[in-house]
């Protein structure tokens, strides 16, 4: 790779897509929606892990879970009553549905009870990797976790590359002055984010020589990371608009 080069290319990408007008066709757009930290938070995690196929169809259901939740993600999590779950019944989108989104009130009833931020849920590990997997073991620590409803957080310990949940984690830590990523949480440095790797971002990295692992997994996922820390070692996801905003636009 040509690093100087590289770093031109790919700054000048970045630049392009990290701008304000990236998120209204974008799921981030759903947590935008919001002022509160733990509304932001909650819809931002909602968005994050139903990004799964044609953004305006994710966007859509999206929309749908927060009318269903009376555009008041924490107050309904926090203070809903057994009548009120019945809103939720029938909801679906892909393979995630009525009994997996249940599950996910309640987990999030029982940690805002404990808690006023969801960021301390990722801070148990020495690594991003150990703390991917330490945030989905206690995510289905309760009781009633559905075997079913695992496969809706990925984890680094089945070697997934974690996409979604490293998205929601650049949503929730990188901070600039584009307005794009919020910055809400401090705790965790942008320096050890992990890349989102989907479609649209393989097929621009490999050729670019920075992604040569042939399977889409956590391997893939830190490799690629370590080659954009050769360009960014303080915030290398921020070439996920890079990547992914020319994937986008072919």
């Amino acid at each position: 790779m040509n690093i100087p080069q590289l770093r031109r290319q790919l700054d000048a990408q970045y630049v392009r897509y990290n701008r304000p007008d990236f998120i209204a066709n974008d799921p981030i757009q759903i947590p935008h929606r919001f002022s509160a930290r733990a509304d932001i938070e909650i819809s931002g995690l909602f968005a994050a892990l139903l990004a799964w196929g044609q953004r305006p169809t994710i966007i859509n259901k999206c929309n749908e879970l927060m009318r269903r939740m009376d555009n008041a993600p924490h107050q309904f999590i926090t203070q809903h009553h057994d009548e009120d779950l019945k809103g939720l019944l029938g909801f679906c989108h892909r393979t995630f549905c009525d009994t997996d989104l249940l599950y996910f009130v309640h987990f999030l009833r029982d940690w805002y009870q404990q808690h006023d931020t969801l960021e301390t849920a990722f801070l148990v590990g020495h690594s991003q990797r150990e703390r991917l997997i330490n945030f989905h073991n206690h995510f289905f620590s309760l009781p009633d976790a559905p075997a079913r409803t695992r496969k809706h957080v990925a984890t680094p310990a089945r070697g997934s590359a974690c996409k979604r949940v490293n998205m929601y984690l650049r949503w929730m830590v990188r901070r600039d002055e584009h307005g794009v990523d919020f910055g809400l949480w401090n705790r965790l440095s942008m320096a050890d984010l992990i890349m989102p790797i989907d479609l649209h971002v393989e097929r621009q990295a490999r050729p670019l020589g920075l992604l040569t692992r042939k399977l889409v997994d956590w391997q893939a996922a830190e490799e690629l990371t370590a080659n954009l820390r050769l360009l960014d070692p303080t915030d290398p996801v921020k070439y996920d608009f890079a990547l992914f905003g020319a994937g986008v636009d072919k």
